[in-house]
């Protein structure tokens, strides 16, 4: 007996002295924040970024550091998991949500939990946003009181701590004039506008920075002050780019995905003065915490230690897009050392979708010049251009990715070679394959504060009333009336550029750029096609127009329920009008249900259509 009450009295001494020896470690979260820091060789923000720099220079700074998506849910959602968010289903922005509810697999669990049973007190201060259900009592052992929860953690050691912050999403109305960024010294990235409106954009992601730092020297004072900064790591990082530029936030590229990360702790965990070069996935963050705390990684985590000693540097990172807000899309992409690789799933869309900052002043005047003929052809492209199969970039020279090489014979092993590091990333798990059920698609696409969903897997359960192929729900979104019982195609959605026109052999896409159908002719016929029409001929209809140009001269036959409705020449001189009179055709008669152009002309003919509306 004697024994087992020493062993015991043995063991009740050591598990604090155990749990002393780990280090409490603290993540400090920025939203939508590009790395514009004194720390990364910024001149703008030289010497306004004290707080954050000092965390650099006391630790270890990373150059190249990328998420596993360019917006919040579906990062953060990878990184207190462990694994990208394609595997597990927390792709979707914002999913689980609703009443269709998402589950995490069969023995998963959140970073904080597992910390948790290891002896670490847990605590989050701020955003969550996981794509999937949770249990936050599990997760959490504390909520702290304020915004400083130092001084009640003293007692509560080992911690592992979030402190979110608000980044680029900070108000700065009043942050004090005299140490704001003038535009005037900026410079805005080349794949914008260089106009007025994006270099106050880019000065207003400035400010934003410096008042963060501001809240992040407050977070280092409390910590400081309450004796516990030194046995304390401290990571600072961000969700992703800039939430005001439309090529940053949402978008699968550098601005999207390249994020500040840097850490300072004890040097028994974590280097002094050094700087790491090599590419760094933000999972790897989550994998060193773990080791940190000396538990071991789970079979499913992706990232691992950066500190290990058999550390193996990345050859690739992958990331992902999908869903955002009411913005169906699906965007697959892998960063080598020089290299930027995308794949696009969803072609009949332009690469700028509707989306939920279509209100704002950059956005409307974005769509402005294009409208207008204002946009370079490099900004028109990669804007409001037809969205190809994939995109290839070299960022080190292109970093603002304007270039796309994917076309370019010089490159083309390298595309090759690229093409096989994505098929081999995505053979092990996407979730994103499949397509959500219409529970998760009503809940963020209909009658929601940040927009209204106009992409064709709306359509599935919407009501046509009019037959037209196109539902009540989306003519209005599309300032089309519903009730008129007209054949009318602009292609100026985005968000379904092909109105649901389609073709069964031309080979090329037919969406184009925004407001156009484009495609080319495989040999000297093709044809357009619209199914799924119940309209009505009426006696009053007069004519179906058509606006379109042909690169050569060609033949158009205009086709009702496949009957000929008429035919006409096109001239190969810019658009023109085709009219093909309705009234007292024979063909035009009853419920129309198909409607198709066929086009002859020579093989490789270029086709765009600006339009297609019966007129009455």
């Amino acid at each position: 007996m004697r024994s087992v009450f020493l062993l015991l009295m043995c063991l009740l001494f050591s598990m604090p002295v155990l749990a002393s020896e780990k280090p409490n470690i603290l993540w400090i979260y920025a939203e939508d924040t590009s790395p514009w820091m004194g720390c990364y060789g910024d001149k703008v923000n030289k010497g306004k970024t004290p707080n954050i720099d000092s965390i650099a220079s006391q630790g270890v700074i990373f150059n190249r550091a990328f998420v596993p998506a360019p917006v919040c849910s579906a990062c953060r959602s990878a990184m207190i998991v462990g694994q990208n968010q394609i595997r597990f289903g927390a792709h979707e922005h914002r999913s689980s949500r609703g009443p269709a509810k998402i589950y995490l697999p069969e023995g998963y669990k959140l970073l904080p939990q597992i910390m948790r049973e290891h002896g670490y007190e847990t605590f989050n201060i701020g955003k969550t946003d996981y794509n999937f259900e949770w249990d936050e009592k599990a997760v959490y052992s504390l909520k702290p009181k304020g915004k400083n929860p130092f001084n009640e953690l003293k007692g509560k050691q080992p911690f592992f701590g979030q402190i979110q912050t608000k980044g680029g999403k900070n108000n700065t109305s009043k942050f004090p004039q005299d140490r704001k960024a003038s535009p005037g010294e900026v410079t805005v990235p080349k794949d914008y506008p260089q106009d007025q409106i994006h270099r106050e954009v880019v000065a207003q992601h400035y400010d934003a920075i410096r008042k963060d730092d501001d809240f992040i020297g407050n977070i280092l004072k409390n910590l400081k002050a309450s004796g516990l900064a030194e046995n304390t790591i401290v990571v600072y990082f961000s969700d992703h780019g800039a939430n005001n530029l439309l090529r940053h936030k949402q978008m699968t590229t550098e601005g999207g995905l390249h994020v500040p990360f840097m850490m300072m702790g004890p040097e028994k965990y974590v280097p002094k003065g050094k700087v790491r070069n090599d590419l760094i996935n933000t999972l790897d963050l989550t994998a060193t915490t773990l080791s940190w705390a000396g538990i071991e990684l789970p079979n499913w985590y992706e990232g691992q230690n950066l500190f290990a000693e058999n550390f193996k540097e990345r050859s690739f990172i992958g990331s992902g897009k999908d869903r955002l807000d009411h913005t169906i899309d699906r965007v697959r992409t892998v960063r080598t050392d020089r290299f930027r690789y995308v794949r696009n799933f969803k072609l009949d869309r332009v690469l700028l979708q509707p989306q939920y900052r279509d209100n704002k002043p950059y956005t409307k005047s974005m769509h402005k010049l294009y409208k207008e003929g204002q946009l370079s052809a490099d900004l028109k492209r990669i804007y409001f251009g037809e969205r190809p199969v994939e995109e290839f970039y070299d960022v080190i020279k292109d970093p603002a990715m304007v270039h796309d090489l994917a076309n370019d014979p010089a490159f083309k092993s390298e595309l090759i070679k690229h093409r096989e590091i994505m098929d081999k990333w995505l053979a092990k798990g996407d979730k994103g394959a499949g397509e959500e059920p219409i529970e998760a698609l009503k809940t963020n696409g209909e009658g929601t504060k940040w927009g209204e969903g106009v992409n064709v897997e709306y359509e599935e359960y919407r009501v046509d009333s009019d037959g037209d192929g196109l539902s009540d729900k989306w003519e209005s979104l599309n300032s089309r009336d519903p009730k008129d019982g007209l054949l009318t195609f602009d292609f100026n959605c985005g968000g379904w550029q092909t109105e649901g026109w389609q073709s069964d052999d031309i080979k090329s896409k037919l969406a184009g750029f925004l407001g156009y159908l484009d495609f080319e002719l495989n040999s000297i016929t093709g044809a357009l096609k619209r199914y799924g029409l119940k309209i009505s001929a009426k006696p009053a209809d007069k004519s179906i127009q058509i606006i379109i140009k042909a690169s050569a001269e060609a033949k158009i036959v205009v086709m009702a329920n496949g009957n000929q409705l008429g035919s006409s020449e096109i001239k190969g001189e810019g658009f023109q009008e085709v009219s093909i009179a309705l009234q007292g055709n024979s063909s035009w008669q009853g419920t129309i249900q198909s409607v198709s152009l066929k086009l002859e002309s020579v093989v490789g003919a270029k086709f765009e259509v600006d339009s297609i509306k019966v007129i009455r």
